[in-house]
């Protein structure tokens, strides 16, 4: 039985016939935070059929004291075995939909906000691919264990060993992955020292969300295997690059690409138009971080609301393909921001723009980078401040159409006071 294909009668024999004692059930708060109860396989059934409760007061985002019930019910499909943890007696993991006691979706679970825009999407004709790209530094622990900010090398882009001291790491990362059913597509250092990128071959929507949920996870744990500090922040040093998330998305209609070919179609165009229109309201769910913004605008970071085809200085940019690799890269996301809530937004906005025919902007064919004043005077500029960004996104009545309001009060609650979590905690 391949990975991704059990249906819940599947997945309780997987579990009988495979010697697992332990089942963790993962869930993300607002932040897309990753949290988990963990059941013995008796309870599976149970989980099931009404689900496992927690305390919704005590995750962000979701809700107070007075009405703190909330169930988590695993994706029978999302099975997968933990290759770190012991082989007798196996812990395997599913990812939970937020239902309440009837049964009925929790408006604020971002995983369902996103599937079932998938299929209404799937109603209108419209599917996508999406591939991700995700950017991490390796720093070294001190004698008792504890985060340092020394990178593990001092190595650069595509460098080789010895110099790139984590090639075994990220080979480690990759074999790891592949046990669960997530394929990387390459790996290599990043610009930085001890930075690291795993890319990612394109995938169905949730799956692309779930699998860099699972990409976080195992980089944390196969980093302090190896006795290091995986840093998901999206500026960990000063003066050196940021980590980004870029997100690659293809979309198709009737089999479709329709960013392929020679001429992007009109619908490719308008769905481009449409990202662009609404770049600085998703902002602050792209970006939500106060340390986000000390990434933009510098090493490769956009900080324009443009686009380009191959140019590395664009907030899109529709990168050298053909066929099916044919598709555009929105490069402001950072490993900080909720993916489920990230790709959601872009979509949306994306669809948006078809449905309103949105005129796409000529492509700003310059290094934004070293452009001067008057050839960017009239570019929109992203945000500087997770505030700023709030204050566009709460003002924004795309955002309020298509943000569930329980998540939007909650942003609008913290109005900008958003603490940086702890370093690689994201």
């Amino acid at each position: 039985m391949e990975i991704g294909t059990y249906t819940e009668q599947e997945a309780m024999q997987y579990i009988r016939e495979n010697d697992v004692r332990f089942i963790k059930l993962f869930f993300s708060d607002a932040y897309g935070t990753i949290k988990s109860i963990s059941i013995q396989p008796s309870e599976l059934e149970r989980a099931f059929a009404s689900g496992i409760s927690f305390d919704a007061s005590a995750v962000k985002g979701f809700f107070g004291v007075t009405k703190s019930d909330l169930f988590i019910v695993p994706d029978p499909s999302t099975l997968s075995v933990l290759p770190w943890r012991p082989q007798s007696g196996r812990v395997v993991r599913f990812f939970c939909s937020v239902r309440y006691a009837d049964g009925s979706p929790f408006e604020g679970d971002t995983r369902r906000i996103l599937s079932d825009f998938v299929e209404d999407a799937r109603k209108k004709g419209y599917e996508f691919n999406i591939g991700t790209e995700c950017e991490f530094y390796l720093f070294l622990c001190d004698s008792k264990g504890g985060a340092t900010l020394e990178p593990f090398d001092d190595a650069g882009y595509c460098d080789l060993a010895p110099r790139d001291k984590g090639e075994n790491v990220r080979r480690e990362i990759c074999i790891t992955l592949e046990q669960m059913g997530v394929h990387p597509e390459s790996s290599h250092h990043e610009t930085g020292p001890g930075q690291n990128e795993v890319d990612f071959r394109y995938s169905d929507v949730l799956n692309a969300a779930d699998n860099l949920q699972t990409f976080k996870i195992v980089v944390k744990t196969i980093a302090a295997k190896n006795g290091l500090f995986a840093c998901f922040l999206p500026k960990p040093l000063k003066d050196k690059p940021g980590n980004g998330l870029h997100i690659n998305i293809s979309l198709m209609k009737d089999g479709r690409n329709l960013f392929a070919g020679g001429e992007m179609s009109g619908e490719a165009q308008s769905f481009i138009a449409g990202i662009l229109r609404r770049a600085r309201e998703i902002s602050a769910f792209v970006n939500p971080i106060p340390n986000s913004y000390e990434r933009l605008g510098e090493f490769e970071a956009p900080r324009y609301v443009s686009w380009s085809c191959q140019n590395r200085s664009q907030l899109i940019r529709i990168p050298a393909s053909a066929g099916d690799g044919a598709r555009i890269e929105y490069r402001a996301p950072d490993p900080g921001a909720n993916p489920y809530t990230v790709i959601y937004l872009l979509l949306s906005a994306g669809l948006e723009g078809i449905e309103r025919g949105e005129k796409l902007p000529p492509a700003v064919d310059l290094d934004l980078f070293r452009a001067s004043k008057d050839e960017v005077s009239s570019l929109d500029v992203l945000p500087s401040s997770v505030g700023e960004a709030l204050e566009i996104a709460l003002s924004s009545d795309f955002i309020k159409r298509v943000f569930p309001g329980v998540l939007l009060d909650f942003f609008s609650s913290t109005r900008g006071d958003i603490r940086d979590p702890e370093l690689g905690a994201l």
